[in-house]
């Protein structure tokens, strides 16, 4: 019987971010899943656990144009930065839990790591773009048919009022609710294994965050954890967000390969 070693952490591999027809296409993600997808149809009998994380919005989400409107009750495009200033001036208002949403984005600039900024609308709740990318799924399924086990899909991003790029909290832990705060039980659950193997999309916010929130909360993780390389792609312009998370996570010695160079036992 197989001991506890291969584990795969696949971030937020959803039809926006993955398909050209997306909301939020990451372009080259299409092939990050193809590759990925492949990997896990030829190695799996040497895989022992997967967990795929989605992204998963109402549609009046902070990060949503339909959160926020000017003073002529425009939406904001997609894209567009919104400061404290901003709120303060007048230039944008939020149409829903205007303390709290204020206090959030404060909050967001006193932490130092993003900025708040408006996303098109994406990985609606039970939308297509919610779903997981179709060449993923197909391997997903030969996967758990032939293993007899399930895939974990661990749900993040439901709470309208913070953003919540790493898998493992909200930017902004809301004290009251616990799907904001740290998820231990999905730390615990990945720790147990030899190697965690992480892919994904975006590597600038998404997959960044959810490495960078390990070697925060979770350094025995963080040190389990093999990130690969070409199976997660930047969103365009936006690397240098998440590079610095890079930087020190080989700092740590957290350990990095190209999906080619990866042999399990």
């Amino acid at each position: 019987m197989r001991t506890q070693k291969n584990a795969f952490l696949i971030i937020d591999p959803q039809y926006d971010f993955c398909n050209p027809n997306g909301a939020l296409f990451v372009p080259g993600a299409e092939k990050d899943m193809e590759r990925l997808a492949h990997f896990i149809s030829q190695n799996i009998d040497k895989i022992d656990y997967i967990c795929v994380t989605l992204d998963s919005h109402p549609i009046n989400d902070i990060s949503h144009p339909a959160f926020w409107q000017d003073k002529d009750g425009n939406f904001p495009p997609p894209f567009t930065q919104i400061t404290s200033q901003d709120i303060t001036e007048g230039k944008w208002t939020p149409r829903f839990e205007v303390e709290k949403a204020t206090k959030y984005v404060q909050e967001l600039e006193a932490q130092g790591k993003f900025l708040h900024f408006i996303w098109p609308q994406h990985c609606v709740i039970g939308s297509r773009g919610n779903a997981i990318d179709d060449t993923l799924f197909e391997a997903l399924q030969k996967w758990a048919k032939q293993t007899g086990r399930e895939y974990r899909a661990e749900i993040k991003g439901t709470n309208p009022l913070t953003e919540h790029f790493g898998i493992f909290m909200a930017q902004i832990p809301i004290p009251e609710c616990p799907e904001t705060q740290l998820n231990t039980q999905l730390i615990d659950a990945l720790k147990q294994y030899e190697n965690v193997f992480v892919a994904g999309e975006a590597k600038s916010h998404c997959v960044a965050t959810s490495i960078k929130q390990a070697i925060d909360f979770a350094p025995e993780l963080a040190q389990k954890m093999i990130i690969i390389e070409d199976c997660m792609t930047d969103v365009p312009n936006l690397g240098h967000l998440g590079e610095p998370i890079y930087t020190e996570a080989r700092q740590k010695g957290i350990r990095f390969a190209k999906i080619q160079e990866i042999v399990l036992a």
